[in-house]
């Protein structure tokens, strides 16, 4: 584990593997750790090679929060807001986020790595394909869309102070709703998960600064067409927070970019998941090389 200036803020990373690997970034959805990786999926990406970098996003586990003079960031003010009509405004945007990868790569001495991004993390590896691709080798966007459409969903991703134990339960009844059934996780599992985290540092401000985030991020279907890197798509057929189909349209747009649809994967990915998911990341690498030679 180590801390690192990023961007201007402090970002807590790991990493494993060979350390002259390929060099692969893996980018979080909204409110979670580096400790959901399943070991399992880490280590598949070490042994085919890869330098594996996980990290924590601003406002989690142990990197630094980010809270904003005049932004409202609790969940009963944010909820209240959005049915008054008000505007939700957002401490920071996908944008920043993404330049916090890219600070990360500095600190790091990377000039260019391998992107695997989820939802959120789909999201934040999209924009770094569209303004930032002389610092991505691949990216890998995995159950995300092009434009996040969060409306009264926003009520149901929203963090609320709790107990250790009933952050726990939470994250059970979540994985229950939003997991893959094909490939699912045990309760104790989720549950060792959640302890993690919480003890690294649970604040669910910060995870409502995510959501903030995530549902003021623009459309910007339109500037997948202009990207070149290679590129891949992953989403699951049974993914019911965000449907297969805007996976689908991601692919649509970017040029020469393979879609893979995985029946029984929902919006978790589990170490089960892993000797399906990892050839999938090690051929758009592999294609990456090709188009470098």
């Amino acid at each position: 584990m180590a801390q690192i200036n990023a961007n201007g803020i402090s970002l807590e990373v790991e990493e494993q593997g060979p350390t002259h690997g390929e060099p692969l970034i893996l980018i979080r959805g909204l409110g979670t750790q580096l400790v959901y990786w399943p070991d399992a999926f880490l280590d598949g990406l070490a042994e085919v090679g890869c330098r594996v970098i996980t990290f924590d996003n601003r406002d989690v586990g142990k990197s630094q929060r980010c809270p904003k003079e005049g932004v409202v960031d609790d969940a009963m003010g944010i909820i209240e807001r959005f049915h008054d009509g008000k505007p939700l405004d957002a401490a920071y945007t996908l944008d920043d986020m993404a330049l916090d990868v890219v600070g990360l790569m500095d600190a790091l001495g990377i000039d260019s790595a391998h992107i695997f991004g989820i939802s959120m993390g789909g999201g934040i590896a999209q924009l770094l394909a569209i303004n930032q691709p002389q610092r991505c080798r691949s990216v890998t966007i995995v159950m995300s869309a092009a434009r996040f459409s969060v409306g009264s969903a926003i009520e149901k991703l929203l963090a609320w102070p709790c107990t250790r134990d009933q952050f726990a339960e939470a994250l059970i009844a979540m994985e229950k709703e939003w997991g893959s059934p094909g490939y699912p996780m045990d309760d104790e599992t989720v549950r060792d998960i959640a302890h993690r985290a919480y003890d690294r540092g649970y604040d669910p401000n910060g995870i409502n600064r995510h959501a903030l985030a995530t549902s003021q991020s623009p459309d910007h279907s339109q500037r997948l067409k202009e990207i070149s890197l290679p590129c891949t798509v992953i989403h699951g057929s049974d993914d019911t927070l965000i449907p297969p189909i805007a996976g689908a349209e991601i692919a649509s747009l970017i040029p020469d970019c393979p879609f893979h649809q995985i029946d029984g994967m929902g919006h978790t990915i589990t170490a089960a998941l892993t000797p399906v998911i990892v050839p999938l990341v090690a051929q758009t690498m592999a294609r990456a090389k090709t188009a470098a030679d």
